[in-house]
């Protein structure tokens, strides 16, 4: 067991052809390293954003980057020099670490649903409700959550049996996907994986929709249409946000769950890696695009250095 090595999968039919696959590979995580580098970076260096709104932002970024850089280690090896095998240990030490940062980044997500519907329903008292303090306080919970909720997986996949199967269906490790590989019964586990599932995107997502509707119903009751559509416009970057990382998420579920057997094992990689690769390279740029902060001081910034 110490030697059992998995087999990640490749693109079907382009395993000859890695020097132009590897390149919008590794263009996606250039882009989404430097993205999410530059909104730690503003951040952090313009007294101006230290607010909640902007200290949520700084822990998103922080959830990309570690969410790429769980992913890096067989990925690159993959698409640069067609290197498929990855020994147990540090598959397991993948997944724990890529369901952590994507419970981290839902954990993220839900605290900036949290911040918007305070700011929308109570301007006048955002900084009092929303310290500093507060602020450190929700993201000390996100992390102990994740990291709590997945100690157990590696260690409950490490004492199962595997069969001769190793061929994994995506570039990178993830729980149920090391676990269908196994010879014996996986009942626990899998009613393990189903209740942190329900227990962190499940909760998570209803929480944000639930803080939308109020959202809307606090903007609806004002008078002013400019101040109803000035409220709203505050919360695209969010929405956006929110939907690059739970569609991809629902529909690598669905195909993992319904399309096994009838889909192109094509499908299962590009859907994961959309999955996987997607969000971190679209939150920096979409919250570039829409915060006017941060893309007046990014101006600033490239003007002085041009």
């Amino acid at each position: 067991m110490l030697s059992f090595i998995f087999i990640l999968m490749d693109l079907p039919g382009l395993e000859a052809a890695h020097c132009w696959t590897a390149i919008p590979i590794c263009s996606v995580y250039a882009l989404s390293l430097l993205g999410n580098s530059l909104i730690l970076w503003v951040v952090r260096s313009e007294p101006s954003l230290h607010q909640p709104m902007y200290y949520f932002l700084l822990m998103l970024a922080v959830t990309d980057l570690g969410l790429s850089a769980s992913t890096l280690p067989t990925v690159l090896p993959i698409y640069l020099l067609g290197i498929r095998k990855v020994a147990m240990d540090m598959c397991l030490a993948q997944l724990f670490f890529i369901h952590t940062f994507s419970i981290m980044e839902s954990s993220v997500l839900l605290t900036m649903a949290l911040d918007r519907f305070v700011a929308i329903s109570n301007p006048l008292h955002y900084g009092t409700i929303l310290t500093s303090p507060r602020v450190a306080s929700l993201g000390l919970a996100s992390v102990v959550r994740s990291v709590g909720l997945h100690i157990p997986a590696p260690i409950m996949l490490r004492k199962l049996s595997y069969c001769q199967n190793r061929l994994l269906s995506h570039s990178y490790c993830l729980h149920p996907d090391v676990m269908k590989l196994a010879c014996v019964d996986t009942h626990i586990n899998s009613a393990y994986g189903l209740f942190v599932v329900l227990s962190t995107l499940g909760v998570d997502s209803v929480l944000i929709v639930l803080s939308y509707v109020l959202i809307l119903q606090t903007a609806l009751s004002i008078a002013s249409k400019a101040e109803r559509l000035k409220a709203l416009n505050t919360c695209v970057s969010h929405i956006c946000a929110v939907l690059l990382f739970y569609t991809p998420m629902i529909g690598l579920s669905m195909i993992h769950r319904f399309g096994r057997w009838h889909l192109s094992p094509s499908v299962h990689v590009l859907m994961g890696n959309i999955y996987i690769l997607f969000p971190p390279l679209m939150n920096p740029i979409i919250y570039s695009v829409k915060t006017q902060q941060i893309r007046g001081r990014m101006k600033k910034w490239f003007s002085l250095k041009m």
